[in-house]
């Protein structure tokens, strides 16, 4: 069985892919064929929900809502952002143009570059190097020169303008003092309020140091603080062959000033935009791996989060994911990425007093020995005694991988899951590989769940093996939470259950053709 550890170099995803899969997929028209399920997927007009008695928020929750939309606006579903393939099969969104326009701006912004040893930088594991980063940034403007070392700080602080790069992951290290607070971001940006522009992070392993708190109920404080990096109200954002070490919250947070609980319907104001994040890796992380929140046009790729420590949630209940795209993101591309050994290894979501994330797409992701190897959910907005959700809408995924899910003590009474929907409109899968472990006990749980009032989810080219002790290997969940609006295609089911599909009470609006059991 495949194993993938935190030395995995994400950069052979798609090689890797490829031999999981074994489909040689024409990505431009694989990509073209999904866009066009979605296109029929959205325009198909779905069964109305049933109206039931909404359980009412408590008053104290509904003050707390009022108070965050003092910093809130209004969610708008953007436009869909259009997928693109160079002439060698590099996949990116249409936007990345400009990103590379900016990045060219920024580098001829830089009138100055500094290595932090000519400013009395350390890199002896020992010294305290934070006024010498101070001394090299300046106002920006700079590209700082990190070498080879292991750099001691109490956190850095970037202005717009700076790019910061080491020789290399594991080669460069900046590591957070020992006497650094709990909610120390070791790299942000300068100003969360004003927001900053034009930043670049490449090169270098980011170490947290988690150890220096000792044993602590809790690693993180509150918000996006206790992480690797935190991008918040960045514009033109870029970080590059970065490793994230045991954060007491994320490895790498793509975020608003302040995350946000204004309710459904509203979203965070000083969101990042146009950020691209590329051949990353995150391990013993409290929460996620890689996160988004309240941000836009977000580009993932060719990263590998795994093994988090889930310490920043109560033990046995950790919501940890190896990339996370969280409340009130919209348009983020994720291609040829990894996780293993997380709660979710992809999860697409919001709580239930946010904004859900809209119009993400996947292309390429390999999930091994993740709990829920995708998990589509706007918690709050499931069951039918929760008002609908507002603005859970639009995924496009295709060249899924769902390797051996298993049970894990991250989240003590989840079960394993190679894919979850709920309560999201507009879905599409396409092309997606899941290979069971036949010696593991699945507990009789089924291997995709299609659940909790989910509509219009189109699944086709569907593999599904060796999930022998599973009950069944598509479950469309009926009864008062049903899914509905639902279409199956081209599923080939092998050694998974008693049966390939199961459609529960009350599902009527379902398509189901072209079901192989092998």
């Amino acid at each position: 069985m495949l194993y993938l550890d935190k030395y995995h170099d994400p950069r052979k995803n798609g090689e890797l892919l490829l031999k999981i899969t074994k489909k040689q997929l024409d990505m431009e028209a694989a990509i073209k064929e999904t866009e066009q399920l979605f296109q029929q997927c959205s325009q198909h007009e779905p069964r109305p929900q049933i109206n039931n008695k909404f359980t009412p928020v408590p008053f104290y929750k509904k003050s707390f809502e009022w108070l965050y939309r003092l910093f809130a606006k209004p969610f708008i579903l953007l436009e869909p952002t259009q997928t693109l393939v160079d002439s060698v099969g590099n996949v990116y969104p249409e936007w990345k143009t400009k990103l590379d326009e900016e990045y060219a701006h920024l580098l001829n912004a830089i009138n100055k570059e500094v290595n932090i040893l000519d400013v009395g930088g350390i890199g002896d594991g020992k010294t305290d190097n934070t006024e010498a980063f101070k001394r090299a940034i300046g106002n920006g403007r700079v590209k700082v020169i990190v070498p080879e070392g292991v750099f001691i700080t109490k956190g850095i602080r970037l202005p717009s303008w700076t790019i910061l790069v080491g020789a290399g992951k594991g080669k460069t290290t900046i590591k957070l003092h020992d006497h650094a607070a709990k909610g120390t971001r070791l790299i942000t940006n300068m100003n969360h309020w004003k927001g900053n522009h034009h930043l670049s992070v490449q090169g270098m392993s980011l170490n947290w140091n988690v150890e220096r708190l000792g044993i602590v109920p809790k690693t993180s404080t509150w918000g996006n603080y206790s992480s690797c990096l935190t991008y918040a109200h960045v514009t033109y954002g870029w970080v590059k062959d970065v490793e994230g070490i045991n954060p007491g919250l994320h490895c790498f947070d793509i975020s608003s000033t302040l995350y946000n609980y204004a309710g459904d319907g509203y979203r965070a104001c000083g969101g990042s935009k146009y950020v691209w994040l590329d051949n990353l890796n995150g391990y013993g992380f409290g929460d996620d791996g890689i996160t988004t929140h309240h941000s836009d046009y977000i580009f993932i790729s060719r990263s590998h989060m795994c093994d988090p420590s889930g310490r920043a949630h109560q033990r046995g209940s950790s919501n940890s994911n190896g990339i996370e795209i969280d409340d009130g993101s919209r348009n983020i591309l994720l291609v040829n990425n990894s996780s293993a050994r997380c709660f979710g290894g992809v999860e697409i979501k919001a709580h239930q007093n946010s904004s859900a994330a809209s119009n993400v797409q996947i292309v390429g992701h390999i999930s091994v020995n993740d709990n829920r190897c995708y998990n589509f959910r706007h918690i709050g907005h499931h069951k039918s005694t929760d008002t609908e959700s507002k603005s859970a809408y639009n995924i496009m995924a295709m060249n899924l991988a769902a390797i051996a899910p298993i049970f894990t003590d991250l989240y003590k009474y989840s079960t394993p899951r190679g894919l979850v929907v709920s309560a999201y409109k507009n879905v599409v899968i396409n092309y997606f590989t899941l290979i069971g472990d036949p010696e593991y006990n699945y507990n009789g749980n089924p291997v995709i769940a299609i659940q909790y009032r989910a509509r219009n989810v189109f699944l086709n080219n569907i593999s599904i093996k060796d999930f022998k002790s599973a009950s069944v290997a598509i479950k469309i969940y009926g009864g008062k939470n049903l899914a509905d609006s639902v279409k199956i295609s081209n599923v080939a089911v092998r050694n998974s259950g008693a049966k390939a599909i199961d459609i529960g009470p009350g599902v009527q609006d379902i398509i189901v053709e072209k079901v192989k059991e092998l």
